[in-house]
């Protein structure tokens, strides 16, 4: 009666913590990181996981935060090389009773993994860009943490190469899984009243072909050469007006190249935008003019809305688009091949159709509620099998779940 009484009790939830290093850059509200939170953590299966955060550093300035949401946040005040982060950090993982980690950006899988090695809990490190390299100090860390890490999730392929590269985690533990966008937000019809009041909250009049970028604006996001583009797009085409949307630590330099190409009110930078689709819908065309990617969370947002996309050939957006089918792809850094392919989706309505239509299509691959799926069933068996087996277990099960229906046929073509 006793055994019979305790299978019928319900299974008691599991404690996953998420570990980042920070909720925000420097000037900038628009972090990806924590849009992904705001978009995942509330859609886990709250009778099956109890989800929280914890940021290592202070809680940042932005009025928007994940709060908000109902996610619970831990701010644990930390710099950047405080030792004293491991101590703290063991207690909070501690006082939460932590069952899995599951960790995001360079300090929180160095002090993650360590608490993780200490406590035997399943840890997973998610790798969100591909940097190039990592200093020294990372790389002894990273060899020294390998062993303590169950799995390993890259956002894109070029990620997953800088992953086993530079981060020095086995192939075999290295998984890509794509993100997405929350299609019951994007993808959703939107009526004519709700694009016009988009369009005029930022200022777009009517009879204006908006062409758009929603960035951050550093380097890696290649802004400069839209601006450099502009001239040759608005000569050619007169209704046409460039907007861009975000902030960041290029903002005064690229306000200063537009000045000096004479843009005048035909580039405008129009800062941060709380809601960041309708900001897309309000757009007739999306580029994305960027130098290096993992993959950006804007990207599934415009796929998702089905719009007509111009992107460079930047690793992580190769992952997901491709060329003349749901968008023209030209090459990084040419703002010559950019403004060329702006004109050519302007100029031929049926192209820009087609590419509207076939974006649509792929956004429906890429829905966060999906991703959030594969990492409940992640967490269940990495739950069952990492401290009975070492961390070995992880890797006797079949991880199919994890792939889209695209990288399952891709491995099966290469397999067969």
């Amino acid at each position: 009666m006793r055994s019979a009484a305790r299978s019928a009790q319900p299974a008691a939830r599991l404690n996953v913590v998420h570990i980042c290093d920070h909720l925000g850059w420097t000037g900038s509200r628009m972090h990806g990181v924590k849009r992904l939170f705001a978009w995942m953590i509330p859609r886990f299966d709250t009778s099956r996981f109890n989800v929280s955060l914890i940021s290592l550093r202070r809680k940042d300035l932005s009025a928007d935060t994940l709060e908000e949401f109902g996610i619970d946040v831990t701010y644990m005040g930390r710099h950047k090389f405080d030792p004293g982060t491991y101590g703290a950090l063991l207690r909070v993982l501690r006082d939460k009773q932590a069952d899995i980690v599951h960790m995001h950006g360079y300090g929180a899988t160095t002090f993650g993994r360590l608490c993780a090695w200490r406590t035997g809990m399943p840890s997973i490190l998610h790798e969100h860009a591909n940097h190039g390299d990592t200093p020294w100090f990372q790389k002894a860390a990273d060899y020294v943490l390998a062993p303590h890490t169950d799995l390993a999730i890259a956002v894109s392929e070029s990620t997953a190469e800088f992953t086993t590269r530079a981060r020095l985690m086995p192939a075999e533990r290295t998984k890509v899984v794509y993100l997405g966008a929350p299609l019951d937000e994007f993808a959703r019809p939107r009526s004519a009243d709700e694009i016009a009041a988009a369009r005029q909250a930022l200022g777009i009049a009517p009879g204006t072909l908006a062409l758009g970028t929603i960035t951050r604006l550093m380097p890696s996001k290649g802004n400069q050469y839209l601006v450099e583009a502009a001239p040759a797009i608005l000569q050619q085409h007169p209704n046409v007006r460039i907007f861009i949307v975000g902030e960041g630590e290029l903002h005064g330099e690229l306000e200063a190249q537009a000045r000096a190409l004479g843009l005048g009110d035909r580039l405008v930078f129009s800062g941060f935008q709380r809601d960041v689709a309708a900001a897309l819908s309000a757009f007739d065309v999306l580029v994305f003019p960027s130098l290096w990617e993992g993959t950006p969370l804007t990207v599934f947002e415009a796929l998702a809305m089905g719009k007509p996309m111009v992107a460079t050939d930047a690793d992580g957006l190769l992952d997901v688009l491709t060329d003349r089918h749901d968008a023209l792809i030209v090459p990084k850094a040419n703002a010559a091949a950019l403004a060329g392919a702006v004109g050519e989706v302007i100029d031929q309505p049926q192209l820009a159709a087609g590419l509207q239509a076939e974006a649509r299509t792929t956004g429906q691959r890429y829905d966060i509620a999906a991703f959030v799926r594969k990492m409940e069933r992640l967490y269940e068996l990495l739950h069952e099998t990492s401290r009975a087996t070492g961390r070995a277990g992880i890797l006797t099960q079949d991880l199919g779940f994890l792939a889209t229906p695209q990288q399952a046929q891709t491995a099966q073509t290469k397999r067969g």
